[in-house]
C-alpha cells in the first residue's frame, strides 16, 4: 500500500514516513499540497494511487486544507483515506478539516502509536500490526 506524507517540514515527512513503512507502507512525499496534487497524477498514472495522504495544515503554495478540497473534487481519488496531521488545534480547524473530507485528524506533536490507532481505526492496518 503506498502513502503520501504532505509536509513542508522535512524532518516531519521523515518521522512520518518512518512510522508508515513500520505499519507496511511504501512512502512518498511531497512538501506542499500543489506538488502533492502533482505527485498524485504521477502515482495514478503509474496505476499505484496511495490509499492513504497524512497532510499538513500550514505550508507554502497550497495549504493542506485546500488540498483535501481539491482531492475531494477528483473521481479518481475518492477512495484516498485523508489524515490531517498539524498543529492547528482549534476546534473549528478540526471540524473545517473534516467537513471538507479529511477522514481523521491527529495533533502535533503525536507519537507513533497515536498515528498507528488512528490507521488501524480507518481500517488501514491490523489492531495487531498497530500494537
Amino acid at each position: 500500500m503506498r502513502a503520501l506524507v504532505i509536509d513542508d517540514s522535512r524532518a516531519m515527512r521523515t518521522i512520518l514516513g518512518r512510522i508508515l513503512v513500520g505499519q507496511g507502507f511504501t512512502v512518498s512525499e511531497a512538501g506542499n499540497g500543489q506538488e502533492a496534487l502533482d505527485s498524485l497524477d504521477a502515482l495514478h498514472a503509474e496505476g499505484d494511487t496511495p490509499v492513504l495522504c497524512l497532510v499538513d495544515w500550514n505550508m507554502p503554495v497550497m495549504d493542506g486544507l485546500t488540498f483535501i478540497k481539491e482531492v475531494g473534487k477528483r473521481d479518481e481519488y475518492r477512495n484516498i483515506t485523508l489524515m490531517m496531521v498539524t498543529t492547528e488545534s482549534e476546534h473549528g480547524n478540526i471540524v473545517r478539516a473534516l467537513a471538507a473530507g479529511a477522514h481523521e485528524y491527529v495533533i502535533k506533536p503525536f507519537t507513533a502509536d497515536a498515528i498507528a490507532d488512528k490507521l488501524a481505526l480507518l481500517g488501514l492496518v491490523s489492531a495487531e500490526v498497530s500494537a
